[in-house]
């Protein structure tokens, strides 16, 4: 009898389990790791570069032995437009959110609006099924959604409204470049390192932001580097594609969802921030949504 393969599939899952929460954790981490950066007056272009450069300057070598001249069969079009919604615009968006609102506004309002846009764009673009319960998922989202806007509105007013509407196009962004991916059949990875070196173009902001760069000092920098330029990119990325072929695109398609109570987690953990009850009840229902939108 043989008894490998349903052991090798208990392994393939738990490991698979494992590539989709560290995935979750690290996504979380550069969301937490931003709001600290910007916290202790780190400028949100400096936070931006701190995660591209670093991933674009080591795969270089990578894209430039597939092909610099038409990005490895990619080409330049759709290398631009992918940088475009995916790229460094993306990390500017996100990261100037949090000059405005807490950590929790931003680390459930970005993941949400990718959970949302993703599937209207794969209703509009693809013409995919809509399942009711679907419907029912992205309105429960919507829902919870609100009842932070509302919150932001209510105590930041118009500044708070703004740091929202950035997480909204942070997501938005996220969601575009996903079904760009789809549509021309790339590779998360790929896409990494192609987004990662065209961000490249970014590095003259560093003579308009080295004085900001220098003022945050040797281990803030270098905590951003880390965290943003490995963990919440590459890192996470490939523990998640990873997960994608362990547990099918469904099953892996949940942990998407921790990303938000995993950052409010380790925000007051790690930065005190203790996230108000209109947060936490914003949490709870975009949690439900996310259920059963997958």
């Amino acid at each position: 009898m043989d008894i490998s393969a349903p052991l090798t599939g208990r392994r393939n899952a738990v490991v698979g389990m494992l590539c989709g929460a560290g995935s979750a954790l690290f996504w979380a981490l550069g969301f937490v790791a931003a709001r600290h950066g910007v916290l202790a007056g780190m400028s949100p272009l400096v936070l931006s570069l701190h995660r591209f450069v670093w991933p674009g300057l080591a795969l270089l070598p990578l894209v430039a032995t597939n092909g610099l001249g038409d990005l490895g069969g990619l080409g330049w079009r759709r290398g631009i437009a992918l940088t475009a919604c995916g790229g460094l615009p993306l990390a500017l968006w996100s990261y100037v959110g949090y000059v405005y609102v807490p950590l929790g506004h931003g680390s459930i309002i970005q993941p949400s609006c990718a959970a949302v846009g993703g599937l209207i764009l794969a209703r509009l673009v693809v013409k995919e099924p809509l399942p009711p319960r679907r419907i029912a998922g992205a309105g429960i989202i919507v829902a919870g959604l609100a009842v932070i806007g509302a919150e932001a509105w209510r105590t930041m007013g118009r500044q708070g409204l703004l740091g929202d509407l950035l997480f909204v196009a942070a997501g938005s962004s996220f969601a575009v470049c996903g079904m760009l991916l789809r549509l021309w059949h790339i590779a998360p990875m790929r896409a990494a390192a192609i987004t990662s070196v065209l961000s490249l173009i970014g590095l003259p902001i560093l003579f308009f932001t080295y004085d900001n760069l220098v003022a945050a000092g040797f281990w803030e920098n270098l905590l951003q580097a880390v965290v943003q330029g490995v963990f919440a990119g590459p890192a996470a990325l490939y523990l998640f594609t990873r997960a994608v072929i362990l547990l099918g695109a469904g099953r892996a398609a949940l942990y998407p969802s921790l990303v938000p109570p995993f950052s409010l987690l380790l925000g007051f953990l790690t930065l005190g921030e203790v996230p108000s009850l209109a947060q936490l009840a914003g949490l709870a229902i975009v949690v439900v949504g996310f259920r059963l939108t997958q």
